[in-house]
This record gives structure tokens, C-alpha cells and sequence, in this order.
């Protein structure tokens, strides 16, 4: 089981937001090594993107980053094509080549005159940057979905157990439906109302997820993504959750 995890849940809360770009990021780093785990989903966030130091800093190289999360993009900026394209190009021009784009709250493609929007700007994009991996996070209908990661060939989903849950769908379904193109999946614990949970308190069933995703013989990276549990205690939490999702793994 390759278990990575989110920027920044090794760390404290930044500015009291769940997710966000840790100032501390490199001895994040090492308490990620110090985990075992195969590395970080990097974030770029709303906050002063284009000074994050995977634009800035070459040293990021040094460490493993398995793919940058372009959270900056769960925002109005979806809909303005030169900004979609702008922080990718940018991330590209560091050596960025996997990319996951969240179509959530802000960013949701759930409206069809702005999925169609989405569509063509991200089309343009997906074969501008070929040799590029775009790895889409939603909570949509899956054949809505469908229509954007099935544009381009480099395009991929994300597959995020806490999402599926509290958006209604059957996971096992879901995993099927796009069996050929999940290249990542964000671990996370929701009820179906929505409430993010420290697993296994919710109502996502990851033993029976584990299975369907070993039946697909999906072999790509499990993201840690969880709630994030008491302030300060951060590195005993995500132990807690390596050991819970490692244990319900090899059942």
C-alpha cells in the first residue's frame, strides 16, 4: 500500500484553515520520511500562489512530491481560462508533470453551461501539455465527470473515498465506472451529511473500497487526507490513521 499524504496535515493549522500551504513545509518533509510514507500531495493555495516554492525554490526537487494539488483553483478563477492556465504553466515550467485539479465547492462543475466552459478551456490545456498527468477530484455525477477526463488521454481522477460518500454514490460503482483512469485516491471519512470525521467514525466503508480497488488492480498512491484531529497533536493523528488504513488494507 503506497500511503502519501496531504500537504500540511503533518503541521498545525495555517491561518485556521483545514488545508493550506504549511510555512514550515521542509520539516514537514522529514516527518514524512520519519512516517515511511511514499511522500506529499503538494498544495498550491489561494493564498500568494505564484510565491509558493514549488514556483520559487528549486530545493522542492529534492524531496518526494507525488503530485501538486492546485487548490487555488477552488474558486472563481475556474472560469477564467487564462488563470487555469497560468498557474499550470507556471508549475510546468518548475518540472511539475501530475496535477490534481479539484472541481469542488467553488470550483463545482455540477452547472452545465460551466462544465462546457471548463471542457474547452481544459481541453486546450490537457494537449497543450501533453506529457502532463491532470487528475480531477469531484463530486459530480459520474457521467458529468466523464465528460471532462474523457477529452484527453493524460487526463485521470482522483478518487476520493469521504467525497463519494457524502455526494451519494455507490463506491463500488463508482470505482468500476472509472476503473481504466483512477490514478489517485484521497483517504478521507465523511457521513452521508457531509460531516468530515476522523475514520473509521463515518460512514465510508473502506474495507469494502480496499477490496474493489485491489479488484481493478489499481496500484497508485492512498493520499491521507483525514480530519485533522486536536491541534498540536497532529503527528500521533496520522499515525493513528497509517495504522487503521494499513490494518484494514491487509484484511
Amino acid at each position: 500500500m503506497k500511503l502519501g499524504i496531504m500537504q500540511g496535515r503533518l503541521l498545525p493549522p495555517v491561518r485556521n484553515h483545514i488545508q493550506e500551504f504549511p510555512d514550515d513545509w521542509e520539516r514537514e518533509m522529514s516527518l514524512v520520511d520519519e512516517l515511511g510514507l511514499v511522500g506529499v500531495e503538494w498544495l498550491v493555495t489561494t493564498y500568494r500562489p505564484y510565491e509558493n516554492p514549488i514556483l520559487t525554490d528549486n530545493t522542492f526537487n529534492e524531496f518526494p512530491v507525488v503530485s501538486v494539488c492546485l487548490d487555488n483553483l477552488v474558486s472563481d478563477q475556474i472560469d477564467d481560462p487564462a488563470s487555469v492556465e497560468n498557474i499550470i504553466s507556471s508549475c510546468y515550467r518548475a518540472g511539475v508533470r501530475r496535477f490534481t485539479i479539484p472541481l469542488l465547492e467553488k470550483s463545482s462543475m455540477s452547472d452545465g453551461r460551466r462544465r462546457n466552459q471548463f471542457c474547452n478551456t481544459i481541453e486546450t490545456i490537457g494537449k497543450s501539455f501533453d506529457d502532463a498527468i491532470f487528475s480531477f477530484e469531484a463530486e459530480l455525477k459520474m457521467s458529468h465527470l466523464a465528460e471532462i477526463v474523457y477529452l484527453c488521454d493524460n487526463f485521470r481522477v482522483t478518487y476520493d473515498t469521504g467525497n463519494t460518500t457524502s455526494y451519494g454514490l455507490d463506491h463500488v460503482e463508482y470505482i468500476n465506472y472509472f476503473a481504466k483512469v483512477i490514478n489517485n485516491v484521497h483517504l478521507k471519512d465523511r457521513t452521508f451529511d457531509s460531516v468530515t470525521v476522523e475514520p473509521p467514525n463515518g460512514d465510508t466503508d473502506f474495507k469494502t473500497i480496499f477490496e474493489t480497488l485491489k479488484s481493478i488492480g489499481y496500484d497508485g498512491n492512498y493520499i491521507i487526507q483525514t480530519a485533522r484531529g486536536k491541534t498540536g497533536s497532529e503527528l500521533e493523528t496520522i499515525s493513528n490513521h497509517i495504522s487503521l488504513f494499513k490494518e484494514l488494507y491487509d484484511v
